[in-house]
């Protein structure tokens, strides 16, 4: 079966385009073939990328034993392991699904989010007024603070600070994309000596599983049933046969966990408080709604806020760090509206693309929250998360943990650009992140409790 038209430019120039430029890429595409097109950039990376919201839901709320996923991330195997839930496929993907699912909801979020807005100001207080600071480098170590200590269960001490160094360094490897075509071409990856950047990040990632390993082996020992970091759980997690899952296994959650969730919410909140502090209706509606808080709110009440809930939202639809959902390589034909795919076809839902919809999103480009106070969106319509049965397991700790963050701030701080020029998007990794040298600078302190203001609107 003919797949569905898509750029004709050769595969490896195709390939370097979407490694140099992804979003100039994609909209080129899109203009010209539609919202279903084929992408043939190189061996690594080919599929059909899909924005229509019918198709896209339709590929959700299909059966899972349609597709495979995990073979459709092979090449994710030496960064998170062979037992990662993105590489796991069938019984054994929703055996994973169910173990990990448990300390992402319910009551357990109370104790994260008090955790999360204690080390947002733990870090912000670092900050000087007048001062520019890197909000890089702020958002990442406050979301790394939190992958290690709600995730981990680690707090201070050498293998903390150990693993905070490791894990900075190797994240900074693939931050231009120079830097991150290695992810994408094998013939970089080679180890050439602990001088080389592929032997760099091997010697790094062999010390953090040393590290992780020898924490695990502590906490089997320990065994404290009154701690509840996510590490801790998922050690006294059991499927249905009473098994639980091995060192391995945690490990590769683990490193999952930590390259999945620390990147983009580092990078979400940069997005955050860049359109927070560009548009100043944005800032001052979100600071009254704040204001409407009184004495030491629960995290959870925060997390409430229509407004400051939008404001999230329509920050991850604008620019979503992760631009497509994992791929879905179909075990069988499948017929999507008037597309019939052929058995190992892969499909690819595009979250830019789709959250870029001038039909669902008008003035797509402008940032405006108030676009989900005005109507509910579709899983097929909105999904920074992905969808289906591969949607981010840490999805609500993500979200939470964003609106926390961006509560806390600027409940505390008076904030503004360092710099009035638009900041640009750049390939940072895997993600889409603002340009490097993006900063801001503290200009005052907020009482809020001391501001009392007329509630938004919602």
């Amino acid at each position: 079966m003919k797949l569905p038209d898509g750029p004709k430019t050769p595969p490896w120039l195709q390939l370097i385009q979407w490694i140099a430029d992804p979003l100039d890429y994609m909209e080129t595409s899109v203009q010209s073939y539609g919202d279903v097109f084929t992408v043939r950039a190189g061996s690594l990376f080919q599929g059909v990328f899909i924005s229509n919201p019918q198709l896209i839901q339709a590929i959700f709320t299909a059966e899972p034993k349609l597709f495979d996923s995990g073979r459709g991330n092979v090449s994710g195997k030496i960064f998170v392991g062979e037992n990662s839930l993105l590489l796991l496929d069938g019984d054994r993907h929703q055996r994973e699904r169910r173990m990990l699912m448990p300390p992402f909801h319910g009551e357990r979020m109370r104790a994260y989010g008090e955790l999360i807005c204690i080390l947002t100001q733990q870090v912000s207080r670092k900050w000087i007024t007048g001062q520019p600071f890197s909000v890089r480098e702020s958002m990442q170590e406050i979301s790394l603070r939190v992958i290690l200590q709600a995730v981990f269960g680690l707090h201070e001490g050498p293998r903390y600070q150990e693993l905070r160094q490791l894990i900075a360094e190797m994240m900074d490897m693939t931050a231009s994309p120079l830097r991150a075509s290695m992810l994408f071409f094998n013939f970089l990856r080679k180890d050439l000596g602990a001088w080389s950047p592929w032997g760099r990040f091997l010697r790094r990632q062999q010390r953090i599983d040393q590290l992780l390993y020898a924490e695990i082996q502590e906490r089997r020992i320990s065994n404290d049933p009154e701690r509840t970091d996510i590490l801790s759980l998922m050690i006294s997690a059991r499927d249905e046969q009473g098994e639980g899952m091995s060192d391995v296994e945690l490990r590769d959650e683990l490193i999952t966990l930590l390259l999945a969730g620390h990147e983009t919410t580092a990078t979400a909140l940069c997005w955050a408080l860049y359109w927070i502090h560009s548009q100043p209706q944005v800032r001052e509606k979100l600071l009254q709604e704040l204001d409407c808080l009184r004495g030491n709110p629960d995290p959870t009440e925060i997390a409430r806020l229509p407004y400051l809930s939008a404001v999230c939202q329509e920050t991850l639809r604008i620019y979503p760090p992760l631009l497509l959902t994992w791929p879905r390589i179909l075990k069988a034909p499948l017929q999507l509206g008037d597309y019939q795919f052929d058995t190992d076809t892969t499909l690819l839902p595009c979250i830019y693309l789709t959250h870029r919809r001038e039909d669902l999103y008008p003035e797509p480009k402008q940032f405006r929250p108030e676009r989900f106070l005005e109507r509910q969106y579709s899983p097929g319509e909105f999904f920074a998360f992905g969808g289906g049965n591969r949607r981010c397991v840490g999805a609500a700790l993500a979200m939470f943990e964003m609106k926390l963050v961006v509560a806390t701030l600027l409940s505390n701080y008076q904030m503004a650009l360092a710099d009035k020029r638009p900041v640009k998007p750049q390939r940072r990794g895997f993600f889409i992140a603002p340009a490097s040298g993006f900063k801001m600078v503290i200009t005052g302190q907020r009482m809020p409790q001391e501001q009392p203001s007329e509630p938004v609107a919602s």
